[in-house]
């Protein structure tokens, strides 16, 4: 079976860029990026104009610039394998990566797997229809779009996480609705208080969106009211979820202390987990930020981290 120092698990700014300073360091990393699990690059794969990340003034494709790390780490001999992993097997080192092909034994493991925004079945809101042309799943990402500008901005969810991104949308749309289909929020009283009393916010309570109109772009929606059981057609320059995200750990089967929401734990300071020669970076251990940039740093951090791990250890 081969055996290498170094295995990363991702596709994304963090696993790419982990593989850039691990390779960089002559580790030699294996990364497996998958293939039936979601689209190789992570979520800048459906992202269109990445206006954010520092370097690109006129902006960057996702798919483009997930192209770029991808070249990147290849050019330093980062080994990229296009599978699945299916299982790891923590509780001995060399920690046991089985792929949906290949099996590779590693002295340390970075995971680097990120989140998946949660998303509902909305008629037009898919892939088929208006995402990313005016549904999104990341405000702080997308907002500052000029698509949203002086627009009606609907933001669908109940939680911390929905008024948080209905503030900051306040800052770019006409108007922005919280659509949430209970008659109380869910979020705390402190930012369930800011959205009531925002000016530019508005509630539409025991509601849901049903459709998702519009041309090339999002221009409309359409709202039931639960209790009355109507359905009105009402202007729209767009429409965020915001009902949380996924940490993809599942193929972890709980050998790596994570948050109550799935989010893999790391020690303060530092990109180490709750198992000695394990590191995780990126989406997949950070529920609060989940951009670009900070999932590269801290790939970053991580690679270091491994580096000076396996040094300790006598094998780097």
């Amino acid at each position: 079976m081969e055996k290498r120092k170094l295995v990363i698990i991702g596709s994304g700014p963090a696993a790419h860029t982990a593989a850039i300073y691990a390779a960089r360091a002559n580790l030699e990393p294996l990364l497996f990026e998958g293939f039936t699990t979601g689209p190789s690059g992570g979520q800048l794969m459906t992202t269109t104009d990445v206006e954010n990340y520092p370097g690109f003034p006129k902006g960057i494709m996702g798919p483009e610039l997930m192209d770029l790390f991808r070249q990147q780490s290849e050019r330093f001999g980062t080994q990229i394998l296009t599978e699945d992993v299916l299982s790891v097997d923590l509780s001995k080192r060399p920690f046991l990566v089985k792929g949906s092909s290949a099996s590779v034994q590693t002295e340390a493991l970075i995971i680097a797997t990120g989140a998946t925004a949660k998303r509902l079945d909305i008629e037009g809101a898919g892939e088929d229809g208006f995402w990313q042309k005016g549904v999104s799943a990341c405000a702080v990402c997308d907002g500052a779009a000029p698509i949203f500008k002086n627009r009606p901005l609907f933001v669908i969810g109940g939680g911390d996480s929905a008024v948080e991104e209905a503030v900051f949308l306040t800052k770019y749309g006409s108007r922005v609705y919280i659509v949430h289909r209970r008659e109380e929020l869910r979020a705390s009283k402190i930012m369930a208080d800011r959205a009531k009393h925002h000016p530019k916010i508005q509630i539409l309570w025991n509601s849901v969106i049903e459709k998702v109109l519009g041309d090339k772009i999002v221009q409309k929606v359409l709202i039931k009211n639960l209790v009355k059981n109507q359905v009105e057609e009402t202007e729209a320059g767009g429409v965020f979820f915001a009902i949380g995200h996924q940490p993809n750990t599942q193929f972890l089967n709980g050998q790596l202390d994570t948050s109550a929401t799935g989010y893999i734990r790391v020690h303060m300071g530092s990109m180490r987990t709750s198992i000695e020669g394990v590191f995780a970076a990126g989406d997949v251990q950070d529920p609060t930020y989940r951009q670009a940039v900070t999932a590269a740093g801290t790939g970053c951090m991580a690679a270091l981290d491994a580096e000076r791990w396996l040094g300790e250890m006598g094998i780097a």
